[in-house]
């Protein structure tokens, strides 16, 4: 039998060694015997390693996998004509081959062969153990696929074969520092980062111009509104809101005019600024199967869009962590590279979050050269099992704080503030834990409740990180009339300070992508004063920002805020602007109150404060007027009124829904999170028109897919705005 399959190898050209990863469940490499071959070509080539001519080493997890597959729930007609492991149609005449194993269960062959050249020589589907094994050869040109006996052809519609298709072949380039997947030692400092077109960090220019004569396509938009118009002479007012509404400038709307995202220019007038990008990972062995195929996807969206001058890192992590490779530029080098890691992973092991968090912001801090905007993305299904835990296994008190290194908290004297946004995936994710992170660095969570929806959700979340036209934005307001003392400003999760004689405050905003607005209500003591004339001027609001791409500090000074002082006033008309504003707000803290209630154990009460923040916002004015954020608010607490009627369904979807929402709110920034109505869309508020953009290209662009997959239904909770009067 063996000098038959000799033989075969060597006749399909296949002469060349199987690398089996070893873990504590397997036994040595079991030699291939003779089975069913199919002329096809894999996804992403293997890289030999330059040591050994048959032997490859890999990382592995010591722990083994605990979880199985989850299968989709198909009939046993419609699993028969569909790919376990894709997920995609198997018809015939679609150009692609199709593998029959022993048990009977079919495969696409480019699918099954990269899942078992990294060792997995079991059935996805019935979990039989597999005498023959489907095998390959590496690619020898990336841009004409071809098998020994004949042309394969790939859809032309496939979008990441569209990605592989103009990438050159793989070359050793002994200019670039780039260590490849099957390196296993990692160096102990991580400053082997690709150089950017930049200077290094520390040397930037800065300089401050006022914003009269910045040459930016636009300026940040600051409008103010009272909530009513005059406060007579011989009253007081406590606690009077002032509404403050920012804008950021457009970006180049790239998508409808048909400029590729990975041919965007670096620097220049109209340029967006460039990104450092680490994704963070979870391959622990709840991963299997169909979740980390749809991760292996996503991440081939995400590495599809990057630009050249981005520079993108990708950490896998389970018991232990491993960065894959270090930061690199995508270019066309660089991207296949990157699909090579991403397509080479497989899940095995337990959950260590906070090893991946500190490797992650090992590479942002070790790094030689910084790009403009940095972020980290991290995804989970499970809860970190090595960090909040006592070593008797009994669970102590948690501070999910310590699975972030405290480098990297907003409030760290280290001034990193790189922001984590996080994505809690499934069921069985630790919502609280990973919200703790994202809330902590200043990021954002996000609860994936259906599987399909991953891709869309990194596709919002890089449409936003992809578009940043504003940096270390603060807003401060100062009291003009002498006898005004400000009390509070609502920031929600922004850092808001006041002086100690209460006569400024100061909002640190951070980072705005282009056309996010955010709103805050700055609130007044206004004294009785007999003595004031006609008119008052209670405020005067200026912004600080840097431009990212020219490091230029701008300073805008909007209009002062002003308000009637008669002696009588008749009927006023409270500002349907700070009405909204003061109804989000108040939806917040009722989410948040509920939240407490639930995670005491009293559902009913939790229940109640939701309904009793549903009919206070019935009879404000903006709901008489049937506001449209009214409404989306009203539609959101009642749905989580529904994702709390008892523990199971709190448990399993209410906490990670709400937090999610609390984290859109406190950060007026979208987040992905599940909706009962429709449990595969995205709810859209706060989506700015690149965050749009980007999801539309993902649901036109599904990848692997031969036909676009249908539009998500969109949940529009926060329109446009219209101008004031």
């Amino acid at each position: 039998m063996g000098s038959k399959w000799r033989k075969a190898k060597l006749a399909l050209g296949l002469n060349m060694c199987l690398y089996v990863p070893k873990t504590l469940e397997d036994s040595p490499a079991v030699a291939l015997s003779g089975g069913r071959f199919s002329d096809a070509v894999s996804l992403s080539p293997t890289t030999p390693n330059r040591n050994s001519d048959c032997h490859v080493d890999m990382p592995t997890t010591p722990t083994p996998s605990s979880s199985g597959l989850r299968l989709p729930k198909h009939s046993s007609k419609s699993s028969k004509s569909t790919c376990a492991i894709c997920l995609m149609s198997m018809k015939p005449g679609q150009g692609h081959a199709i593998f029959t194993a022993e048990c009977s269960h079919s495969f696409h062959f480019n699918c099954i062969t990269s899942n078992v050249k990294h060792g997995n020589q079991i059935c996805p589907v019935c979990r039989a153990k597999w005498k023959e094994i489907p095998f390959q050869s590496p690619l020898t040109d990336m841009s004409h696929p071809r098998s020994r006996n004949g042309h394969v052809h790939w859809p032309q519609d496939d979008a990441w074969m569209t990605v592989v298709r103009r990438l050159p072949p793989a070359r050793l380039d002994t200019n670039r520092n780039i260590s490849t997947l099957f390196q296993v030692v990692e160096p102990g400092v991580f400053d082997d980062d690709e150089v950017v077109d930049h200077q290094p960090i520390g040397s930037q220019r800065s300089s401050s111009t006022d914003v009269a004569n910045h040459h930016s396509a636009d300026a940040i938009e600051v409008k103010t509104w009272p909530e009513i118009s005059a406060v007579s002479k011989s009253a007081s007012h406590t606690n009077f809101a002032v509404l403050v509404h920012l804008k950021a400038p457009h970006a180049i709307d790239l998508l409808q005019s048909g400029v590729n995202q990975s041919e965007m220019p670096v620097t220049g007038h109209n340029s967006r600024a460039p990104v450092d990008l680490v994704t963070v990972l979870d391959v622990s062995g709840s991963m299997a199967g169909t979740k980390l195929a749809l991760l292996k996807r996503a991440m081939g969206f995400v590495i599809q869009n990057l630009g050249p001058a981005d520079r993108l890192s990708v950490i896998a992590f389970s018991s232990t962590a491993r960065r894959l490779f270090p930061l690199c530029r995508m270019s066309d080098t660089g991207k296949q590279e990157a699909l090579q890691a991403v397509n080479s992973l497989s899940s095995n092991g337990g959950t260590n979050i906070a090893e991946a968090l500190k490797k992650s912001a090992k590479i942002m801090t070790d790094r030689k050269w910084k790009n403009a905007v940095s972020s980290i993305i991290l995804l989970s299904d499970g809860q970190d099992t090595y960090t909040i835990n006592s070593p008797s296994g009994a669970t102590t008190q948690i501070n999910y704080q310590s699975l972030l290194p405290v480098c990297m908290q907003r409030n760290a004297a280290s001034g990193l503030h790189i922001p984590v946004h996080a994505f809690g995936f499934g069921a069985d994710h630790d919502a609280v834990s990973m919200h703790s992170i994202s809330e902590t660095s200043g990021g954002t969570f996000s609860f994936i409740e259906a599987e399909s929806v991953i891709q869309d959700a990194f596709a919002q979340c890089i449409g936003g990180l992809l578009s940043v036209v504003v940096q270390e934005l603060n807003v401060e307001v100062e009291c003009v009339h002498p006898v005004l003392r400000l009390s509070t400003i609502k920031s929600g999760s922004y850092n808001a300070s006041l002086t100690s004689d209460n006569r400024r405050g100061t909002v640190k905003v951070g980072d705005l992508y282009a056309d996010e607005e955010r709103d805050f209500l700055v609130m007044i003591d206004i004294p009785a004063d007999r003595s004031s004339n006609d008119f008052m001027t209670l405020v005067k609001v200026k912004c600080t920002y840097k431009d990212p791409i020219s490091k230029d500090l701008i300073t805008l000074n909007a209009s002062d805020v002003k308000i009637e002082r008669p002696d009588t006033i008749g009927k006023l008309v409270v500002s349907m602007e700070v009405d909204k504003q003061r109804n989000r707000l108040q939806s917040a803290e009722a989410m948040a109150e509920a939240r407490a209630a639930a995670e005491n154990g009293d559902l009913a009460a939790a229940v109640s404060v939701l309904e009793h923040c549903r009919k206070q916002l019935s009879e404000t004015a903006s709901a008489q007027a049937r506001d449209k954020l009214c409404l989306a608010l009203d539609a959101e607490l009642k749905e989580m009124q529904e994702r709390m009627a008892n523990r199971r369904v709190y448990e399993t979807s209410g906490r990670a829904y709400v937090l999610s929402g609390l984290s859109s709110h406190s950060w007026q920034r979208a987040t992905a999170r599940g909706d009962s109505t429709d449990s595969t869309s995205l709810i859209q508020a706060y989506q700015t028109p690149s965050m749009v953009d980007m999801v539309s290209r993902s649901q036109t662009m599904y990848l692997g897919s031969p036909a676009p997959r249908p539009p998500l239904r969109p949940v529009r909770s926060f329109p446009a705005r219209p101008q004031p009067r």
